[in-house]
């Protein structure tokens, strides 16, 4: 029988990372460059690892190969056969991410075998005037597009938006956009390490290498057609599902918790919760678990009943 699980988070350092996962959520590290820690992955060579209870050890991959649709839902095992098809993370910007976008997965397939990267972000803590980039500020077309790229003035075109804690995007596979300075977040996003940078501030490593652009392969992955419908509102009732985000490719709601609320899955699908503030007891009756600020855990799909308990909590709840 399976039970909720919980992961040792990936560490990845990063040449725009800071020091807040180690400060605000107590992961791991003493680097002062460390940009992200992915929560749940089966992304090659970066396969989480289960870190409680009897199957301490294995791995999301061996789990998802053993367990099927006990572990991914009937409708999930069906659409994506042995291949997870979320991964979670936080992230830390010290510095300015470089401006990017993603393929959509008829793009991502031909090219590189991979999912497509539809994404979203959860705004847990930011500097002050603090800011992401979401979108152009006006009407953009791929001609504009490409004279601002060639006369370095890509910025003037930007939409950029000052955030703030609980403030949420939604980035389609497709859309422009950045992590600011100063943002720290929680990023859901489809099973992709495929990512097309087309500016990156003009900055170079320690040997003064600049990184890799992918202006050449970018602009055949822009949907120039897009509504800036990016910027999410949501409900915040409490010891209740809030939806915020539902399409294709996941499911999110926001979940705050200051009682007791009971659990039924009825979506034919695991359940993730990152917790994004306070403390969390996960209990199916046979076994708990607690998530803090900056955990997450599992719930496999075989388990359709669950309770979430909490003094004072916050979770984005994911499925597919």
């Amino acid at each position: 029988m399976l039970y909720p699980l919980k992961f040792e988070p990936i560490l990845k350092d990063k040449i725009w990372g800071g020091e807040k996962l180690n400060q605000h959520f107590n992961k791991a590290s003493d680097s002062k460059d460390l940009g992200e820690s992915w929560e749940i992955s089966t992304v090659p060579n970066d396969v989480s690892v289960i870190s409680n209870g009897e199957l301490k050890g294995q791995s999301l991959q061996d789990l998802v190969n053993d367990y099927k649709s006990d572990l991914l839902g009937d409708k999930n095992w069906e659409r994506f056969g042995n291949e997870f098809p979320l991964l979670i993370k936080f992230i830390d910007a010290k510095q300015d991410l470089s401006i990017q976008l993603h393929p959509n997965d008829e793009l991502a397939k031909k090219r590189h075998n991979s999912f497509g990267k539809t994404e979203m972000w959860y705004v847990m803590q930011a500097d002050k005037d603090a800011n992401l980039i979401v979108g152009f500020n006006g009407d953009v077309d791929k001609e504009t597009y490409l004279k601002h790229l060639e006369d370095n003035t890509l910025t003037k075109i930007l939409n950029f938006d000052t955030v703030k804690e609980g403030d949420t995007y939604f980035i389609e596979a497709g859309r422009v956009h950045a992590i600011g300075a100063g943002v720290l977040l929680a990023e859901i996003q489809q099973t992709s390490d495929v990512t097309y940078r087309v500016y990156d501030w003009d900055r170079v490593d320690d040997n003064g290498n600049a990184r890799e652009l992918h202006n050449d392969i970018a602009i055949d992955a822009f949907d120039f057609e897009m509504e800036n419908d990016f910027r999410i509102d949501y409900q915040k009732e409490k010891n209740t599902s809030n939806k915020m985000v539902s399409c294709p490719f996941f499911t999110t709601n926001f979940v705050e918790i200051d009682s007791e609320l009971d659990v039924k899955n009825t979506h034919d699908s695991f359940l993730i919760y990152m917790c994004v503030d306070g403390e969390v007891e996960v209990s199916t009756g046979v076994s708990s678990e607690y998530i803090s600020k900056g955990e997450t855990i599992l719930i496999p799909a075989e388990i359709k009943n669950f309770t979430l308990k909490s003094d004072y909590g916050k979770l984005l709840e994911v499925y597919v």
